[in-house]
Order: structure tokens, then C-alpha cells, then sequence
């Protein structure tokens, strides 16, 4: 039983890491410059870091693309 707690408590610890590392792609919903957060109209949103270049031309209504690296934004550039 202990090891059954264990490994659904690291899957679940694992598990946003995981998805975050596969890159997220599509149309820009809204982005806030302050916040440096970027929402895609499928629901999904990013944090981009301050060390992390944002295209000058990301919009609303325009397509983008995030990779990852290690579960932390890597890249942001626009399709």
C-alpha cells in the first residue's frame, strides 16, 4: 500500500513537469506584457520567464510556439 502512495504521489508530482516539457503551439487567446503570460485559445497558459526573449509581434489572434527544456520555457517564437 505505502509503495502504491508513493508512486501515485511522484506521478502526480512528475506529471505537470512532464506536460509542460512537450512544446505547446497555437493560437494566441490573450497576452499580458506585464505578467509575461502568454494564453492560448485551447485554454493552456505560459509563464515566460524574464530571462526568455518574447517575439515583438506576439498578439492575440496570432499563432505561437513555446518549447521547453527541462519543464522551463526555453523559446518562444512565432509560426
Amino acid at each position: 500500500m505505502k509503495k502504491l502512495a508513493l508512486t501515485i504521489a511522484s506521478l502526480a508530482l512528475l506529471g505537470g513537469t512532464a506536460f509542460a516539457a512537450v512544446p505547446l503551439s497555437g493560437t494566441v487567446k490573450s497576452f499580458n506584457q506585464e505578467a509575461r503570460v502568454i494564453t492560448f485559445t485551447n485554454g493552456e497558459s505560459v509563464t515566460v520567464p524574464l530571462d526568455v526573449a518574447i517575439p515583438a509581434g506576439l498578439h492575440a489572434g496570432g499563432h505561437a510556439s513555446v518549447d521547453f527544456s527541462h519543464g522551463q520555457v526555453e523559446t518562444v517564437f512565432l509560426r
